[in-house]
């Protein structure tokens, strides 16, 4: 039972008196600022009003930031944002228990409403059981491979695709979701924060804004959008908005800012973004399915620059194409937590050689560390021959392919939220069009989940790509049989993956173990989540175990 659950226990009844009474009891669990307490790490908001009306305030008000101090006495600037008419809010997830206090400053400062405003508020203990808010925010440490909660416990992030799920479900569909998505061992929802490609409007038929080189924000459009993401963290869910959808070159590409915005209004737009969610538990995706290179390298330093070059809540990603590694052309850029790739929607053998020895396996050592996360393998359902067991070679292939950090999911009924009749905007009608959520339901979907439960049960952060150590290597560009290997630093547990394709024959996983540790060993079967012995032998130096029964395997070992 989650804390929204636990908060308001509803009684049996009819539905439309079950959704009224849903809606009241997330209200109430998210609104406890409005008696002058905020849970740690929760959304504290407060509302002001100006004393103007503008025409444009992307354009009229350059800044409105609140300093907020901590009780100990630390100072955090927060943009606030403007929700319509004369509304300006702020929105900030306190670190500390203890009285804050709060001054804002207004780039019009001679509009009292928003300028030299003051106040103070309470922040108390967790009150929710959920990892986001008794272990806190998302970080990056410093230096490091791998995300963590601000108490230093590391978190593998763990996503489920539903670009449009935010903008087309039905409050019960989502609740439906997201419950499902939670008890499935996801972490992380990916959606689009605006209309894009895939969704031109959402279900109320409003869009984020209009214009191009002059834009207008849709207020109406993100309060609609404020719900869907205030349940996202009520389930103990990480929100991950794509702020700027931008793939070029298809068919749709003029619904996507992203692509078609100036500089400018691209970072209008997603400042305004960031002001208004930087209050929830989130993870910033700067663009979805972007061209970063060719020339684009400029455009988008500039942007991720000018939104996240000074200290700012949440961490970043950039979500590239297809077969896209931006490693070296951005391993640089401070503001990049996470250097996000997408390994394409096939399983050819070209597709599983560029996993597992193509550029994110061969460079990711050579750049400052980041995160490195395949943010979008192959979708289930794309195409006839993308099942299950090409979803978990992808996933498994890509999580030892560097140091690990986490993985993604997709389905091709989920992402585009589809119902029965529904077909899929600007893209092409594939081999089946299957509901959303029958789609939660899919092999690949509950096996992903068991990846996520079965990487946190070992000290995963500790582990990074170890080719090396195999003696032999049966994977080639024409029978992509890779075994894939992570080990940590002083070799107390090392996990080796095996494709196992029905058509191919079993193969033996040989390691080099010059230091003759002695292991235990297990076998994990991905498809089943279950667990049983390994028989290992040791012979001349090398460590070998077979794999017994059918499919794919991760050998464990565990040294004594």
């Amino acid at each position: 039972m989650n804390r929204l659950s636990s908060f308001c226990q509803v009684p049996p009844g009819p539905s439309r008196y079950l959704a009224a009474a849903r809606l009241l009891c997330l209200v109430a669990f998210l609104s406890t600022s409005a008696f002058g307490q905020t849970p740690q790490w929760m959304k504290f908001e407060k509302t002001f009003t100006s004393q103007k009306n503008y025409e444009n305030v992307l354009y009229e008000v350059n800044s409105f930031t609140v300093t907020f101090k901590s009780p100990t006495g630390r100072e955090q600037a927060i943009h606030g944002f403007w929700d319509g008419g004369t509304t300006w809010k702020v929105r900030f997830a306190p670190d500390e228990v203890g009285t804050w206090s709060y001054t804002t400053r207004c780039s019009d400062s001679l509009n009292t409403g928003l300028h030299g405003q003051r106040g103070t508020f309470a922040c108390t203990a967790p009150s929710s059981r959920h990892a986001i808010f008794t272990k806190g925010s998302i970080i990056r440490p410093k230096a490091s491979y791998y995300l963590s909660h601000a108490d230093g416990t590391p978190f593998f992030y763990a996503a489920c695709t539903a670009w449009n799920g935010p903008l087309k479900s039905t409050d019960e569909e989502w609740s439906t979701y997201l419950k499902d998505r939670a008890a499935n061992h996801y972490n992380v929802i990916q959606f689009a924060a605006t209309q894009w490609r895939g969704c031109d409007k959402n279900s109320l038929g409003q869009v984020a804004f209009t214009g191009s080189g002059r834009i207008a924000l849709n207020p109406d459009f993100f309060q609609h959008l404020d719900k869907k993401i205030d349940e996202i963290n009520a389930h103990g869910l990480i929100a991950a908005p794509v702020l700027l959808w931008a793939l070029p070159a298809v068919q749709g590409r003029e619904l996507s800012p992203g692509y078609y915005l100036p500089d400018d209004e691209a970072i209008l737009l997603a400042k305004y973004l960031v002001a208004r969610y930087g209050g929830h538990q989130v993870i910033w995706i700067l663009g979805g399915d972007a061209e970063y290179l060719q020339g684009y390298e400029m455009r988008w330093k500039k942007i991720g620059r000018a939104v996240f070059g000074k200290p700012h809540p949440g961490v970043t990603s950039l979500h590239p194409h297809g077969r896209s590694w931006i490693g070296k052309e951005y391993g640089q850029e401070d503001w990049l937590d996470i250097v996000g790739y997408q390994t394409g929607h096939n399983n050819s053998p070209s597709t599983a050689t560029w996993i597992t020895s193509g550029p994110v396996a061969s460079e990711w050592a050579q750049i400052p560390p980041k995160v490195f996360i395949n943010m979008e393998p192959c979708y289930e359902d794309i195409t006839p021959a993308i099942n299950a067991p090409q979803v978990r070679n992808a996933s498994y292939w890509s999580v030892f392919s560097t140091p690990v950090a986490g993985i993604a999911y997709g389905a091709n009924g989920i992402w585009p939220w589809l119902r029965p009749g529904e077909e899929i905007l600007n893209h092409r009608k594939p081999h089946i069009l299957r509901p959303w959520d029958e789609s939660i339901k899919l092999p690949g979907s509950v096996q992903v989940g068991y990846l996520a439960d079965f990487m946190n049960k070992y000290p995963w952060w500790t582990l990074k790509p170890a080719p090396e150590l195999l003696a032999e290597q049966p994977g080639t560009a024409k029978s992509p049989q890779y075994i894939s290997v992570v080990r940590s630093d002083d070799q107390k547990l090392l996990l080796a993956y095996v494709p196992g394709a029905e058509d191919a024959p079993k193969a033996t996983v040989r390691l080099h173990n010059g230091s003759t540790y002695t292991y235990t060993g297990q076998w994990f079967d991905p498809a089943t989540n279950k667990t049983t012995d390994a028989k290992l032998q040791t012979q001349a130096g090398i460590l070998e175990a077979t794999p017994t029964g059918q499919g794919d395997r991760i050998l464990i070992l565990t040294r004594k």
